[in-house]
C-alpha cells in the first residue's frame, strides 16, 4: 500500500479502532438505534449523543476537517489527491489567539509575574501560531492569515511596527521588546498605560495610539515579516495581515499636549515609508498576497477621509507591485461613497466584505463590481457561534459568482474569528441538541471550506443535509420559546417606564436616609479574586466540597472585604462578588434560555478573557439570584451595602445572542428578569442597588443613522429594571472603556440616581462634555484611577483629578471611585490605592469646608 493510501485510510482506522471497543456498549442499546455515534479523529473518541441525523453531520464535519470531500458518486476523496484545490478559494480573516485552553493567557500572566522568561512566553506563542496555521492548512483553507496573532493587541503591534512609542516609556530606538511593549499596554511602576477602548462595536479592546506632529516614525518591529517566515518554514504559505495605514490613523488620538483639532491624517505620508519597508521585506521573503485591514471604511466618513485611502494606496502602488493586495472590511455595510472609493483603488487585487452584518453591501456588489478583481465574500459569521445556514450561504455565493466570475470569488469569514470561541471539541458536557446548532472558530473554518468545496462543484451532500436538519431542529425546538415571557415583553409597549419622581427630588430623599458625606467614596463592585477563592468555586462546582462549606468560605471572604472597606473608611460598600465567576455568566447561569460552555473563552483585552453565555431561547428568572449574598453582606455592616447586578444591555452585548429574533426583544426579556431581582433586593432592605451597563456604548451601531433606534430601546431596557422602586432606593449604574461623550444625553436619559464611569485611563476625556456646557443633575463618579494597571496612584495625583472634576461638576453630585472593578488586581495594589483615594477625598472635603 502506498503512502497516499495510508494517509487516506488513517481516519477510518481510527473509527475501526474505537468501534471495536464500543460494540458491547452499543449492544446494550440494541432495542433502538444509537442516537449519534460522534467520531472525533483528533481525540479518537466515540460518544453517544442524540438524534440519528446528527451522526451524518458530525461524521461529515470530521471528514471535511480531516481533509476529505464527498464526490458525486458518494465516495470520500482526500482534497490534496484531487485537482480541485486550486478552484477551492477559501479565506479566514483572522483567528483567536488565546488557545483552546487559554494557553496564551497563562503564559502572559506567568511572564508578568516574573515566574517565567521571555523565551518561555515566545515558545507558547510560537506553538499556538504553528497549531493555528496547521489547522487551517489541514482543513483546506487557501488564504491563511499570519500576523493576526498578538501578545496583547494588533493595533499596539502596529504602533510598535511604526515606532510610535510615546516618550514617557523611555524607548531609545531599536527593535521594540516586551519591556516597552507591555509598558505601553499595562503601564509600569512609574508611568501609566496608553488608553484602551472598545474595538468598534465588539467586546474586544485595543490600545489607542497617541500621535502628533513631533512623532518620528521608524520601522521598529519586524513581527509581520518574522511570522510570515515562521509559517513558511513550517510549510504554510500565508497572507500577512497589516492594520491598514488609514484605519490606523483614524483609530488614533492626538497625544497629550497636542491640539485636539490636530489632523491625524496629516501623518499619512510619514507612516507610509515604514509600510513600504515592511512590504519590501515581505516580498523578499516570498509573500504573494498581503491583507490590509481597513475596517474604518464601514464608518460614516467624509470626503477628506475617503481621499486619504485613495492617496495612501496610490502612494504605495510601486511597493505593492508584484503583490496581490486584499483590502478587508468588516462589522457593517460599506457606505456607497466608501464602496466607490475602495473599489476604485488601482493597486488592490481583492476586496473583503462582511456579508453577515453588511447585507446592504450585497446590493452594491450587484450594482457593480470591478472587472477582474477578487471578491472575498464574508458569509460565515465571525461574531457569533451559530452554525452557518450552508444552503442559504451557498445561494448567496452562487449569485455573487454570476457577478464577479467563478475564478474571482473567495469564500471567507465576515471578520476575524477572534470574536468567537475556539473549538466545540472542548465542550463534551454541552447539551447535545444545543451543540448541534453551534459552530466555534474551528468549526467555522470547516464551514468556509465546505462552502468553497461546494462552490467548486463538489458539494458534500451529507454535510449539507445534516446542517439543514440542525437548522430545522433549532427552529422547531420547544425549549426556544416561552409564551409567557413573550407576552410579558409584548406588554411593555406603550410605556417609557420612568420613575415617578425626578432625580433631584429622589437624591434629596436618599440623602436623608443614607446621610453620606460630600464626595462620598465607593468602589465599582468586585474585589481581587485570589487563587484560593477560585479554587473554592471550582471545587464546589465539581462537588468536591459541600454547599455548607462553600457558603462558609464565601461568607468569610465577604466579611474580609467588608472589614477592609470599613478600615479604609469607604462610605458605600460592596460585598466584593467572591461568588461570581463573571459579571454576565453568573447571572446567565441563573436565568432560563441560557447555555454555558466549559472553554468558550473569548479575548477581551491582553490576557483578560470572558466566557460569554449563549442565549438560545426566551429569558426569564426562575428565582432570586443575588438576594442571599447581598443580605448577608448588609448584615455585616451599618454602612450602606450596594446590591450588585448586571444590566440587561450588558448581559445582551456580552453574550452570544440568538439570531432568530431582533436583539431588542431579547433585551426586553432580560430587563424584566432583572426588574424582578431589583424589587426583591429592595424588599430585603438593600437601599443602594447598582445595575451595571458597562457595555451600553459598545452596542451602538457603527452608522449614525442607526444610533437613535438602538439607544431608545437600550435606555428603555435599563429604565424597565428599576421603574418600580421607592424614591429612597438609590439606583447606580456603571460604564467603562468606551467613548461616552457622543451619547451623554442618552446616559442622562437612563435616569439613574448615580453613574460611575471610566475616566482616568481615557485621559479625562469624559470631563470635556461638562466643560462644553452639558448639565448633569444626578450623582456622578468619574473614575479617579486606572485599575487595569498595577501602578498605585498617589494621594496627590488622585486629589488633582478630583479637583479637575470639581471645576466642571457640582460638589454635591460628585462621587469618588476607581475606574472599574478590582477583580483583576492584587490586594497589595488595591489597599494602598484605595487608601490614597479615601485620603484624597477627605482632604478635598476639608478644603471645600474651609472655603465655605
Amino acid at each position: 500500500m502506498n503512502q497516499l493510501s495510508h494517509h487516506i485510510l488513517a481516519p477510518f482506522r481510527a473509527i475501526s479502532l474505537r468501534l471495536s471497543h464500543s460494540t458491547s456498549f452499543i449492544a446494550t442499546h440494541s432495542h433502538s438505534p444509537p442516537s449519534l455515534l460522534r467520531f472525533s479523529f483528533r481525540s479518537f473518541s466515540v460518544s453517544l449523543v442524540c438524534k440519528w441525523g446528527c451522526l451524518v453531520f458530525e461524521f461529515a464535519r470530521e471528514m471535511v476537517e480531516f481533509g476529505f470531500v464527498k464526490s458525486g458518486n458518494g465516495n470520500w476523496k482526500r482534497v490534496d489527491d484531487m485537482h480541485l484545490l486550486k478552484a477551492m478559494a477559501s479565506h479566514i480573516v483572522g483567528y483567536p489567539r488565546m488557545g483552546p485552553k487559554r494557553e496564551l493567557k497563562f503564559a502572559l500572566e506567568s511572564f508578568w509575574d516574573g515566574k517565567s522568561s521571555a523565551e518561555d512566553l515566545q515558545k507558547v506563542a510560537a506553538d499556538l501560531r504553528s497549531s493555528i496555521w496547521k489547522q487551517m492548512s489541514d482543513a483546506g483553507i487557501k488564504f491563511i492569515p499570519s500576523n493576526t496573532f498578538s501578545c496583547y493587541d494588533q493595533v499596539l503591534d502596529t504602533t510598535a511596527m511604526l515606532g510610535a512609542v510615546p516618550p514617557r516609556y523611555g524607548w531609545n530606538g531599536g527593535e521594540i521588546g516586551f519591556d516597552v511593549y507591555f509598558s505601553m499596554a499595562r503601564g509600569n511602576a512609574s508611568v501609566p498605560a496608553m488608553e484602551m477602548t472598545k474595538w468598534f462595536d465588539t467586546n474586544y479592546h485595543y490600545i489607542v495610539p497617541e500621535l502628533g506632529p513631533e512623532v518620528n516614525f521608524s520601522y521598529a518591529s519586524h513581527k509581520a515579516v518574522n511570522e510570515y517566515k515562521e509559517a513558511k518554514a513550517l510549510g504554510v504559505d500565508t497572507v500577512p495581515v497589516l492594520v491598514g495605514p488609514v484605519s490606523y490613523l483614524l483609530l488614533s488620538k492626538p497625544a497629550k499636549g497636542v491640539e485636539k483639532s490636530f489632523s491625524l491624517l496629516s501623518l499619512i505620508d510619514k507612516i507610509l515609508p515604514v509600510y513600504q519597508e515592511v512590504l519590501a521585506e515581505l516580498k523578499a521573503a516570498g509573500a504573494s498576497w498581503i491583507q490590509f485591514d481597513e475596517p474604518k471604511l464601514v464608518m460614516d466618513l467624509g470626503a477628506h477621509e475617503l481621499q486619504a485611502f485613495t492617496h495612501a494606496y496610490s502612494a504605495l502602488e510601486a511597493s505593492l507591485s508584484g503583490l496581490n493586495v486584499l483590502v478587508e472590511t468588516y462589522f457593517a455595510d460599506v457606505p456607497v461613497e466608501a464602496y466607490k472609493t475602495l473599489t476604485s483603488l488601482k493597486s488592490v487585487t481583492g476586496f473583503g466584505f462582511d456579508l453577515v452584518r453588511g447585507t446592504k453591501t450585497l446590493e452594491l456588489i450587484k450594482g457593480g463590481f470591478p472587472s477582474g478583481k477578487y471578491l472575498f465574500a464574508g458569509v460565515v459569521d465571525g461574531r457569533n457561534i451559530w452554525a452557518n445556514n450552508l444552503a442559504s450561504s451557498l445561494d448567496t455565493l452562487k449569485a455573487l459568482e454570476g457577478i464577479v466570475g467563478k475564478d474571482k470569488l473567495v469564500v471567507s469569514t465576515s471578520c476575524s474569528l477572534l470574536h468567537t470561541a475556539v473549538d466545540l471539541v472542548n465542550e463534551p458536557k454541552l447539551d447535545k441538541e444545543i451543540k448541534s446548532w453551534l459552530a466555534f472558530a474551528a468549526q467555522k473554518v470547516v464551514e468556509v471550506n465546505a462552502l468553497a468545496t461546494a462552490l467548486a462543484g463538489q458539494q458534500d451532500e451529507a454535510f449539507f443535509s445534516a446542517n439543514a436538519a440542525a437548522q430545522a431542529s433549532r427552529k422547531s425546538s420547544p425549549r426556544v420559546t416561552n409564551e409567557t415571557v413573550q407576552k410579558a415583553a409584548a406588554a411593555l409597549k406603550g410605556s417609557d417606564h420612568r420613575r415617578a419622581t425626578n432625580v433631584s427630588a429622589r437624591l434629596d430623599s436618599q440623602q436623608k436616609k443614607l446621610n453620606l458625606p460630600i464626595l462620598p467614596t465607593t468602589t465599582i463592585g468586585s474585589f481581587p479574586q485570589t487563587m484560593d477563592l477560585r479554587r473554592v468555586r471550582r471545587e464546589y462546582k465539581a462537588k468536591k466540597i459541600s454547599e455548607q462549606n462553600y457558603v462558609e468560605a464565601i461568607k468569610e471572604e465577604i466579611n474580609k472585604v467588608v472589614k477592609i472597606q470599613e478600615e479604609l473608611d469607604i462610605d458605600v460598600l460592596v460585598h466584593g462578588e467572591p461568588e461570581r465567576n463573571d459579571m454576565v455568566e453568573y447571572f446567565g447561569e441563573q436565568l432560563s434560555g441560557f447555555a454555558f460552555t466549559a472553554n468558550g473563552w473569548v479575548q477581551s483585552y491582553g490576557s483578560r478573557c470572558v466566557k460569554p453565555p449563549i442565549i438560545y431561547g426566551d429569558v426569564s428568572r426562575p428565582k432570586a439570584m443575588t438576594v442571599f449574598w447581598s443580605s448577608m453582606a448588609q448584615s455585616m455592616t451599618k454602612r450602606p451595602m450596594k446590591g450588585m447586578l448586571t444590566g440587561p444591555v450588558t448581559i445582551l452585548n456580552w453574550s452570544f445572542v440568538r439570531n432568530d429574533q431582533p436583539r431588542f426583544e431579547t433585551c426586553y426579556q432580560i430587563a424584566l428578569a432583572i426588574k424582578d431581582e431589583v424589587e426583591d433586593l429592595e424588599k430585603a432592605g438593600i437601599t443602594v442597588i447598582q445595575i451595571d451597563e458597562a457595555a451600553l456604548r459598545e452596542g451602538l451601531p457603527l452608522r449614525k443613522s442607526e444610533h437613535s433606534f438602538y439607544l431608545n430601546w437600550a435606555v428603555h431596557s435599563f429604565r424597565i429594571t428599576n421603574c418600580g422602586v421607592e424614591d429612597t432606593t438609590q439606583i447606580h449604574t456603571h460604564m467603562c472603556y468606551s467613548n461616552f461623550n457622543d451619547i451623554i444625553h442618552s446616559i442622562i436619559d437612563m435616569d439613574a440616581d448615580v453613574i460611575t464611569i471610566e475616566n482616568s485611563r481615557s485621559d479625562e476625556k469624559l470631563l470635556s462634555v461638562f466643560r462644553e456646557g452639558v448639565k448633569y443633575g444626578a450623582g456622578i463618579g468619574p473614575g479617579v484611577y486606572d485599575i487595569h494597571s498595577p501602578r498605585i496612584p498617589s494621594e496627590e495625583e488622585i486629589a488633582d483629578r478630583i479637583e479637575k472634576m470639581l471645576a466642571v461638576l457640582e460638589s454635591n453630585i460628585l462621587w469618588v471611585n476607581p475606574d472599574c472593578g478590582l477583580k483583576t488586581r492584587k490586594y497589595a495594589e488595591v489597599k494602598p490605592a484605595l487608601s490614597n483615594m479615601v485620603a484624597a477625598a477627605k482632604h478635598l472635603r476639608t478644603k471645600l469646608g474651609s472655603a465655605q
